[in-house]
């Protein structure tokens, strides 16, 4: 159950961001800016309200040392959000999910390790062995990038000399964004933060399921806390709050708010997927989550066209990207 709630998170994750391309006469700050209050704030304080009893009290009763040690982490996802945000702007939603997420599933599967200790070793090996197929995806997708870039170039495509900052972008944002999985399994005592919690919500009169709403109210509003404020500043900084008022502008925000929910819901059920893996949660069912956003993201790329005018090399070395990414998330799943 753990496995197929973690496909279904991941598949969910990967269509989050395909309504931005319906968004039309908003500026990136515009767009993005409105998407994040929606996401980080308000319907993650209107879920985790309005669902769990006593939800200040188990706030409380989780405490401020708890709850300080998730706040860093879930700042620096929120800063890679940001990031991320940016990357699809560059290099397109297929190419921005593939190198994001790829990076995040090398780098965050391994984190929990540290945090709470190494499995054993038949399980290291396996894990280590998909963690190396899915590099290997990385590698074929960056490879795909550079290879459309370079066809876009003689073209006469004057964007497509951006692709080298979307792909850095990409990385470093994914690198930013483990910290989601950090704030989870970061341990206070010995222990988990998620199950500390899980704990709390249960001892409030609350069904176990919903400890995935509590932690992730938690880490999204810390990501807020850097996003918000910057979106703030950028918009007044280039004196954009008059672009809201558009002829669009209803489509626009119901699209912001599609993508706000999808994010925040697929953030859920990863999080109570890795409530029920327990131990392995944060490596097993963090690595299949993203794994399957990419699959999805890069399914969603192909049908918007993002790929049509590719050369097909190009076209090869993505969807050899996508296979060994698939094949990689086989491997740590059976194992």
């Amino acid at each position: 159950m753990g496995i197929l709630l973690a496909i279904t998170a991941g598949i969910m994750l990967g269509f989050w961001a395909m309504p931005e391309k319906y968004i039309k006469n908003y500026s990136f700050e515009n767009a993005w800016g409105l998407c994040y209050v929606f996401m980080l704030w308000l319907i993650p304080g209107i879920v985790a309200f309005s669902m769990i009893n006593d939800f200040g009290q188990v706030l409380s009763d989780v405490g401020t040392p708890v709850l300080m040690k998730m706040l860093i982490p879930g700042f620096l996802w929120g800063v890679g959000m940001m990031l991320w945000g940016k990357a699809i702007n560059y290099i397109g939603m297929s190419l921005g999910f593939s190198i994001f997420i790829g990076t995040i599933i090398c780098v965050g599967s391994l984190l929990p390790w540290y945090l709470s200790g190494v499995p054993e070793s038949g399980e290291v090996v396996k894990i280590l062995i998909g963690i190396a197929v899915i590099l290997a995806g990385i590698i074929f997708n960056g490879r795909a990038g550079i290879l459309r870039a370079a066809a876009e170039a003689e073209g006469g495509n004057k964007g497509s000399s951006s692709m080298i900052t979307g792909i850095l972008i990409a990385v470093i944002g994914g690198i930013l964004c483990t910290g989601f999985n950090v704030a989870l399994e970061i341990t206070a005592n010995g222990v988990a933060a998620k199950n500390i919690i899980g704990e709390m919500v249960v001892k409030n009169g609350n069904e176990a399921w919903l400890s995935s709403v509590a932690s992730m109210f938690i880490v999204y509003v810390s990501g807020g806390v850097f996003v918000v404020p910057y979106f703030i500043i950028m918009l007044s900084k280039k004196k954009l709050w008059g672009g809201f008022n558009v002829p669009e502008a209803g489509k626009n925000i119901s699209m912001t708010g599609l993508m706000a929910a999808l994010n925040f819901t697929a953030s859920i059920i990863f999080a109570y997927s890795s409530f029920l893996l327990g131990e392995n949660g944060g490596s097993i069912g963090y690595a299949t989550f993203n794994t399957l956003s990419v699959v999805a993201a890069v399914s969603a790329g192909v049908f918007t066209n993002e790929w049509a005018g590719a050369p097909k090399a190009s076209k090869t070395s993505l969807y050899l990207g996508l296979a060994a990414m698939i094949g990689g998330v086989m491997i740590i799943a059976f194992g």
